[in-house]
Order: structure tokens, then C-alpha cells, then sequence
């Protein structure tokens, strides 16, 4: 039996991860979790799934679930709990399943503990890819990718040679606005960026979607994880989210990984690697009642956010750490309707332009860019 130990649990990765978890409870046991704020699906999961050490944000939360809980289960809050979590002695696996840079810090110590970590938390590599793949390295840390895309091309990789590949193609649906045009995006709702055609996923990484920052996130993730150069990662329009992502060998062969879109795949095969487990209520792909699948070069300048990506991993150092840093403050504001949509762009352009890149920054010099790049976002407005 594995024990797993999950950062994020009420997010939509986390939540799926318990259900990968309620499916095989012979195989898997929670033995912490951490969440934010919200306690009352909390306390839901506690009581099902039992684990001896919870975090939540708050230390007032941490407070009441003291009270409420059996002196078995430990509460801490805040980045420590997170920590503690990350770090649990008895877990085999950490899945990463928060949102945003807040991640960073807790990978970094839970590799340092040594934990193989099923990593679904992007903006931990974006951030500061260089760290946590030295760190990896220096303390031989497996990185088991949960992101559709990544997972595609870990498994496409399965027996065959890194020195093969003449390029990853990283599968792209379009978002919620993938047939409007830039004119079409003035003045778009939270409601309506927030319709994604194809995927079940919380509000912040919709957006980016939307955007296609998502993707652009994704690029400078899959240069970390698989050593790839940026020439070599090509983002592909495929709108059914049938084809998850490719590899093209340097012998003109080209590996798909294709399924359903449904998060609970990736989730499972980290949690399983090197082994599957049955999905019997999994639903099938039947390619003949999809009948096609299609496909769209991508427009970088439609997609301005992709740009901004390619750019700022080409550059590296502390310019991805800017850009995740610009783009969370930024769909926050638009989540809170405090900007436009298309503003998103302008803010992520302007922190960019005004950055001097610092090459192989420390943690704690990207930690500083990280709150100074939010703060001034954030009183800017």
C-alpha cells in the first residue's frame, strides 16, 4: 500500500486525487493533507479519509479543527503545516496539487526529504525550474508529471532514449474564447471566460487558459522536467483534448498518448508509475464515434500570453519568476473584476519590460521578485 500525502487537497487536482483514492482504497492511504480555507470540505475529507496530520491556512482554523479532532490528528497551519505535510515521514508519495508559487518552498524540502513528488503545482517549476531539478538531481528526487500534457510525454517516453527526440508537441484545446477574435475579447465576463469547452479545473487555471498562459506555463514546465530547448517544445491547437501531447523522434516517428479528457488519468499513473491500475468506471475512448480530430497551427499573436512565455523561458533567470508572479496577480484582479480581460496581457507585458533579469537567482532572491512583482501589480491598480 502507498501512502500518499496530498498539498491542495480541496482544489480541482486534489479533489480528484481522493477520488483516484476512493476507487483503490486497497492500494492507497491519505496520511495528510493541507488545504486553504475552505474547512468545511475539510472536515468532510477528514472524517472519510482519517490522515494524521492536516494544514490549513489559518490559524483560526487550525484552532477549531483542534477542538473538533481527536488528539490523534495533528493541525499545524500556514507555510510550517505546508512544510510538514510536504515533508510527512510515513508518506511515499507527495502530490503537489496547490495553486500557484506558494508551492515552491514545500517541494523544495520535501526533495530535500527525499519524497518522490507527483507534481500537478507548475508554477513551482516555472518559478524556479533551476532549483527543484538540481535539487532533484542532487538528491536523486523522482518528478512524476500530473499535468495531461506532461503525462502524455512521460509515458510516450516509456522505453524509449531522451536523445531521440527531435521535439515535443504540447496539445492545446483554446480555451473558453478559442473561436473569437482579439476584437471579440473586449469586455468578456469572469462567467463567460470561465466556460471552458473541454476540462473540470478551478477558476484560476481556467483563465490561464483562456489566456494561454496555461499552455505557456506548460512549455516552461516541460523544459525542466524533460531537458528539452525551448526550439524543440511546439504548442499545437487540437480543440477535442483527444490527443493529450506528442513526441516526434528524430526518424520521422511521432508518439500520441490519447485519451478522454479526464484529470483522473495523469493523477492515477503518477500515483501508480511504473505500474496501472484498472479505471473500470474510466470512460473509453472511441475514436469512431469522434469520428475526427482537429488540429490549428497556433497565432502567438492572438495568443499573446504564449508569446510572453516562450519569451521569458528563452531569456530564463528571474524573468519566469516576473511572468507567473504578473499572471497570478493578474487573474486575481480579473477574477475580482477589477480588470479587463485582454488587461491581463498589459500587466504581464508591463512587469516583464520592467524586470532586469537576474540569472540563477537564489530562493531567496525569486522569493523577494515573487512578492515585489505581486505587490506592485496590486497597489497599481
Amino acid at each position: 500500500m502507498k501512502k500518499i500525502s496530498l498539498m491542495g487537497a480541496t482544489g480541482s487536482i486534489g479533489i480528484q486525487t481522493l477520488d483516484v483514492l476512493r476507487e483503490h482504497p486497497e492500494e492507497f492511504k491519505l496520511v495528510a493533507l493541507s488545504v486553504g480555507k475552505n474547512i468545511i470540505e475539510a472536515r468532510k475529507m477528514i472524517n472519510e479519509f482519517t490522515p494524521s496530520l492536516v494544514s490549513v491556512q489559518l490559524k483560526k482554523d487550525a484552532d477549531q479543527l483542534i477542538r473538533e479532532l481527536p488528539s490523534s490528528v495533528k493541525v499545524l497551519y500556514g507555510e510550517e503545516g505546508l512544510v510538514e505535510v510536504a515533508c510527512h515521514q510515513d508518506a511515499d508519495i507527495l502530490v503537489n496539487a496547490v495553486l500557484g508559487s506558494v508551492g515552491l518552498y514545500p517541494t523544495l524540502k520535501a526533495i530535500e526529504a527525499g519524497k518522490t513528488i507527483a507534481i500537478a503545482n507548475k508554477e513551482t517549476l516555472v518559478t524556479a525550474g533551476h532549483l527543484v531539478m538540481d535539487a532533484a538531481k542532487s538528491k536523486e528526487v523522482t518528478l512524476l508529471p500530473v499535468d495531461s500534457e506532461h503525462s502524455a510525454i512521460f509515458q510516450a517516453l516509456q522505453g524509449e532514449q531522451e536523445k531521440n527526440i527531435e521535439k515535443l508537441i504540447i496539445t492545446a484545446s483554446g480555451g473558453s474564447f478559442r473561436d473569437r477574435t482579439r476584437e471579440e475579447l473586449v469586455g468578456v465576463s469572469v462567467k463567460e471566460a470561465l466556460n471552458h469547452p473541454n476540462w473540470s479545473m478551478g477558476a484560476k487555471i481556467t483563465i490561464d487558459s483562456a489566456s494561454m498562459m496555461n499552455k505557456g506555463l506548460e512549455v516552461i514546465e516541460a523544459h525542466w522536467l524533460f531537458d528539452i530547448p525551448y526550439e524543440k517544445i511546439e504548442v499545437l491547437q487540437h480543440r477535442e483534448s483527444i490527443i493529450h501531447s506528442m513526441i516526434q523522434f528524430h526518424d520521422s516517428s511521432v508518439m500520441a498518448q490519447l485519451g478522454t479528457p479526464d484529470m483522473r488519468v495523469p493523477i492515477q499513473y503518477a500515483l501508480t508509475y511504473p505500474d496501472r491500475l484498472p479505471r473500470p468506471n474510466g470512460k473509453r475512448l472511441n475514436l469512431a464515434e469522434i469520428g475526427q480530430l482537429h488540429f490549428e497551427k497556433m497565432n502567438y499573436e492572438r495568443f499573446r500570453c504564449l508569446h510572453f512565455a516562450y519569451e521569458a523561458g528563452r531569456i530564463g533567470g528571474s524573468m519566469t519568476t516576473v511572468l507567473n508572479a504578473a499572471n497570478e496577480a493578474a487573474v486575481a484582479l480579473f477574477l475580482d473584476n477589477k480588470i479587463a480581460f485582454l488587461e491581463i496581457e498589459e500587466v504581464i507585458e508591463k512587469a516583464l519590460n520592467s524586470h532586469e533579469v537576474i540569472h540563477r537567482p537564489d530562493l531567496e532572491t525569486i522569493l523577494t521578485i515573487d512578492k515585489q512583482t505581486r505587490s506592485s501589480i496590486t497597489n497599481g491598480i
